[in-house]
This record gives C-alpha cells, structure tokens and sequence, in this order.
C-alpha cells in the first residue's frame, strides 16, 4: 500500500499542530514539513525544544515526516525564496539547508528536499552552476553527517527544472549516495517529454520523496487532482512497480484557504486511484 501524506505548506492558515491533527485525522500516514516563519520556524528561540515537541506529537499521530525548505519569504522578507544557492550572499541559503538537515535528523526525517533557485539576473549560467555544485556539496556533507538523505527536485524554471538537469547534477557531485530525487508528479506532466509512468520508472533506485499533484502541459500550476490532465492509477502502478516505499504527499501550497476540504478530497481521490491502480495490475 502507498504511504499518501500532505504538505504543510498547503495548511498555511493553521498551527502546526492543529495542522497535524487533521492530517493524521484523515488518514493520511505522513506529512511534508516545509519549515516556515509559521511552521518550526528554525531561526526562533527554542529550536531544540520545539522541534522535541513536534517529533512527540508525529510519533504519537503515527506520522511519518520528511522536511521540505520550500518557505518564500523565510530568508527575505522582499523576494520570493531568497538567496538561493546561486545567488552572491548564498552562505544563508546553505546554513537554512544545513539548519533543516538538522532538523531532519532530530525528526526522523526520511529526506530533506530542496531544490537550486532560480538564476539571478547578472550570474551566467556557468558561474550559477558552479555555485550550485558548490552549495550542493557543503549541504551533502551536513546530511551525511547527520544520516539524512537529500531530495533535490527538478523545479520548473529554476536552473535544474527536468531530470535530465538533476541526472546531470548527480553526476557533477560524483553520484553520491544519500544525493536522491525528489520527484513532484504534477513537473512531470508540466515539464518533462516522457510519460509520467516513464518518468517514475526511469528513476528507481533513485527517489526519495515524492510530491503528488495534478497539473496541464507547459503550465506551472498545482492543481488539485483530477483537475489537470493526470492519469493517476498507473502513476501509483508505475511507483509501486519501481519499488518506491516513501511518502507520496499531496503539494498543494496555494490551497491553504480550504485546506481541510481540499486534504479530505485529495485522501479519497488517492484511495480510489490506488484501488484503480490494483484492479488494473490484476486485470
């Protein structure tokens, strides 16, 4: 059966906790917890007791966690997800990520996601691209240190936007392991020239994390499920058969206004994707 979980950054509205609680009340097994001003915000007083607190209340839900770093306005008030990785002053971008290796790690994190940036105005590709490799190393040794595996997803216009770009990294970095893929299912259908199915199982062995939402062709846009152009069952097929075993949560960050409702309707389309998935495995 698949692990199905929901991103925090979709609960925006709510406390964490009161977040967590309708989360496990749902049925969902696992959450993604994008660390946020409102969310174990890792730069305010009392980091180690809070992040205690949290580790208490998913084991006592029964819900596994991996950490996203998705926040858009944590590091800079005045730009969205800035600095990145590319960017001149990016020593903040690594100790955020360093910061949530950590706290991955004191969680029981299965992964830690992240993702490289958009490049900068003024950087030329090359010198983004060195930057990138760069900060990606220094965040690979944390989480070696701290046992966590890292999740680097393909972002539609970011400078690592396909697969492709993230087998390219991979290879950059000397094709370490404990450097996977976070794979978000909605990019495939937006951004890649294959197949969804064909994506996923073009990656086993490489996945870490999964992110599930619908999406159209050529359009960056989360959409809630069976709203874009998705075929899930054999998504679900496609994963199951790639001996994938972590989360598949829902990411769905611009639905916090309804994110009771939205999450309720997202478990149920999943449970009967996934009966679908079945039927057509043994049909």
């Amino acid at each position: 059966m698949t692990r199905f979980g929901y991103g925090t950054n979709g609960f925006a509205n709510h406390r964490l906790t009161d977040a967590l609680d309708v989360i496990a009340g749902l049925g969902y097994e696992g959450v993604a917890l994008t660390l946020d001003h409102c969310h174990l915000d890792p730069y305010a007083d009392g980091l180690g007791r809070r992040v205690a607190r949290v580790a208490d209340r998913l084991r006592d839900l029964g819900l596994a966690v991996v950490v996203e770093t998705g926040a858009r306005y944590l590091l800079n008030p005045r730009r969205k997800h800035a600095p990145t990785l590319l960017d001149d002053d990016r020593d903040r971008r690594v100790d955020f990520l360093s910061r949530a290796v950590a706290v991955g790690a004191d969680l029981g994190a299965e992964a830690v996601s992240f993702w490289s940036g958009v490049r900068p105005a003024g950087v030329d590709r090359a010198t983004a691209w060195d930057r990138l490799v760069d900060g990606c190393g220094r965040v690979l040794d944390a989480a070696r240190r701290a046992g966590v595996p890292l999740g680097f997803e393909p972002e539609p216009g970011m400078l690592v936007e396909t697969i492709a770009g993230w087998r390219t990294l991979h290879q950059a970095l000397g094709s370490p392991d404990g450097f996977g893929i976070t794979l978000d299912i909605g990019h495939c259908r937006c951004n890649e020239p294959q197949p969804v199915p064909d994506c996923v199982a073009a990656l086993a062995g490489h996945l870490v994390n999964v992110q599930i939402d619908d999406m159209r062709r050529g359009v960056h846009e989360h959409l809630e499920l069976g709203e874009g152009e998705i075929d899930f069952p054999p998504v679900l097929r496609a994963l199951a058969d790639a001996g994938y075993r972590g989360l598949v949560a829902v990411e769905l960050p611009r639905h916090s206004h309804a994110a009771p409702v939205v999450a309720a309707r997202s478990i149920e389309f999943l449970r009967d994707a996934e009966r679908a998935s079945n039927e057509g495995r043994t049909a």
